[in-house]
């Protein structure tokens, strides 16, 4: 048997054994967070349930845990024929299922984290200011 069909019948199997890992999220490129606002819209996209933030090689994304439509309850793609071009280019060389741990840089997964982090790098005294500033704005907003 040839090497590249070996390959190719070694990937089928792996997907056969796999619980469709890569059918269950899809993480998206964000711009790289600058200053408070930009930490602080990341803290908003933590406040939905399945997202999540994380970085690898400085590069920052946003990960929502939803799984794909498609996915049947035996893991396999009922949409297998029509499915788009970045499931048919997929490899699995460094999935889920083969690879190791990701090894994030830094890795969120609540707006609380993102909070801790923030009051870190800003320092507390201008996490708080900032916070009792939307305070100020939301009660006028109430009032008004």
């Amino acid at each position: 048997m040839s090497k590249t069909r070996k390959a190719k019948s070694k990937k089928k199997v792996l997907c056969h054994h796999c619980t469709g890992l890569c059918c269950r999220y899809f993480a998206l490129p964000i711009d790289t967070p600058k200053g408070w606002a930009d930490y602080d819209d990341i803290r908003w996209y933590l406040s939905h349930q399945g997202t999540e933030i994380f970085v690898e090689d400085g590069d920052w994304y946003l990960n929502v845990l939803n799984p794909c439509r498609y996915l049947a309850g035996d893991h396999t793609c009922v949409n297998y024929e029509l499915r788009p071009k970045i499931c048919r280019t997929y490899q699995t060389d460094d999935c889920e299922y083969t690879g190791d741990d990701y090894g994030y840089e830094l890795h969120f997964t609540s707006d609380r984290q993102m909070e801790d982090y923030m009051k870190v790098k800003f320092g507390p005294k201008v996490f708080e200011k900032y916070n009792k500033t939307k305070q100020k704005k939301c009660a006028r907003r109430k009032a008004g």
